[in-house]
């Protein structure tokens, strides 16, 4: 079989068994395999990828999908003559493709190392097995994200840490203040840097040593002192400090801490910034009694803080259902667990939104869901026409329904009496018939009156349903 004759711009229809012949071919041209590297099958894109006579250009397009099949080309050698920087033509994708495989050899690392885009040489510094003389060269690569990637390396020999812990931007900075392995001298410094995330990221070590704490608790900057405060091995008169700091931001941080003294939670109460009464409504220790106090708070910051919660006593549960913003309402109203009484509340609630949520919850008793099948909003009663526990009276007023839609949710009910279902079948409305229809328990009469409906599709779903 030959090709010669064809249009490369038409091998893309080829079948996949003449596609992968055309592919094979040991002398198949330059312009054929470009072609074919388009063909929608993957097995053809892998053959041209493998192809000795594949352009650099198709080679570098291919990469992404094809790394191992580009690498293991075995026209490769004789291209890296003809080329010896030919993975720099290699678009971004294809070079990181290449990076994600094992035992790469040193001619593509140091490829790599020379790409123009800093995503590849980025990737590159955070390979696991460079050589100390690659990870050092790329310690003063141009692009600050490859030089914060090398500052983030678990094994760095001191020199380099040094060396970027000093260096002109500061997310290589701040990379170099969270290493584990950061002698005190280092810290210490770092502490003391420019810029308020680098001091953060030190403020957030572990091994923070007192002296930086006590260098960190007079920083002008919020965020730093908030992070510091978050901490639960302060000194007792630096955690007193930050507490009672002018700063909201500070104040709240401080009372994230694993433990505070219990006069700060009385303190955080009747604080006047919102955020530090958030904060304390978070805390796992605020009192049942507090939670309630919490939940009539004047801020919607604080309500909305007791949402993520969990645990709030019933009593709290039922101030949220009476808050004014429709969103926390609806938050309590499709939580589990409600007590009656806030159940009663929430069904009165003035949105009919509130409302239709609440009559697909499982737990309403049948008198709860009698009252909202009669509900002034339609969207409220069709939602209670989908209500698996529905007693008989209440199926009927839904079958009778002045709203079509209700009377559609009445039509499907699996419980419907049968006594509703003549007046149904009979609607003026053809989706009512139409579910009326579908029905498997429709006498041998309603069958016949609907196999009569001027309704197409109301005929065909009685078909269905038949067979």
């Amino acid at each position: 079989m030959t090709f010669s004759d064809l249009d490369p711009r038409t091998l893309t229809i080829l079948s996949v068994e003449e596609a992968l012949a055309a592919a094979a071919m040991p002398r198949a041209t330059a312009e054929t395999l470009s072609g074919l590297s388009a063909h929608p099958d993957s097995r053809v894109r892998a053959l041209v990828a493998r192809h000795p006579n594949t352009p650099v250009e198709v080679l570098g397009m291919l990469a992404a999908d094809y790394p191992a099949e580009v690498l293991g080309n075995p026209g490769l050698p004789l291209i890296r003559l003809a080329r010896p920087g030919l993975l720099s033509s290699f678009p971004a994708e294809g070079m990181l493709a290449l990076l994600g495989l094992p035992d790469l050899p040193a001619w593509v690392l140091d490829s790599a190392m020379r790409h123009e885009d800093y995503t590849v040489r980025t990737t590159l510094a955070g390979h696991p097995t460079l050589s100390e003389e690659r990870i050092t060269a790329l310690a003063q690569d141009a692009g600050w994200q490859v030089r914060e990637a090398v500052a983030r390396r678990p094994e760095l020999a001191a020199p380099l840490v040094q060396q970027l812990a000093a260096d002109d931007d500061y997310d290589v900075r701040k990379a170099v203040a969270l290493r584990p392995d950061l002698p005190g001298d280092a810290i210490r410094e770092l502490a003391r840097d420019l810029h308020g995330l680098v001091r953060s990221s030190v403020a957030r070590r572990l091994d923070l040593p007192l002296d930086c704490m006590l260098t960190l608790a007079a920083d002008d900057d919020a965020d730093v002192l908030a992070t510091l405060a978050r901490r639960v091995d302060l000194p007792r008169n630096v955690r007193h400090w930050l507490a009672t700091h002018e700063s909201d931001v500070v104040r709240a941080a401080a009372l994230q801490a694993w433990s505070v003294p219990a006069e700060w939670l009385g303190r955080a109460e009747h604080d006047a910034d919102p955020e530090v009464r958030a904060a304390l409504a978070r805390r796992p220790d605020t009192s049942p009694e507090l939670l309630e106090r919490l939940a009539v708070d004047e801020s919607e910051t604080v309500r909305r803080a007791l949402l993520e919660r969990h645990d709030l006593p019933d009593a709290a549960v039922l101030a949220l259902a009476r808050s004014p913003e429709q969103d926390i309402r609806l938050h309590v109203a499709s939580a589990e667990g409600l007590s009656a009484e806030v159940l009663d509340v929430l069904l009165t609630d003035r949105d009919p939104a509130i409302r239709t949520l609440l009559a697909v919850r499982p737990d309403l008793t049948a008198g709860q869901l009698s009252r909202l099948a009669e509900d002034e909003s339609a969207d409220v009663r069709r939602a209670a026409g989908y209500a698996a526990h529905l007693s008989p009276a209440t199926l009927f007023r839904l079958a009778a329904d002045a709203n079509a839609g209700v009377r559609r949710a009445a039509a499907r009910h699996p419980t419907l009496p049968a006594e509703a279902l003549p007046a149904l079948a009979a609607d003026p409305d053809d989706g009512v018939r139409l579910a009326v229809a579908g029905r498997a328990d429709l006498p041998p009469s309603l069958r016949g009156q609907l196999a009569a409906d001027p309704d197409p599709s109301v005929r065909t779903e009685l078909e269905l349903q038949a067979d």
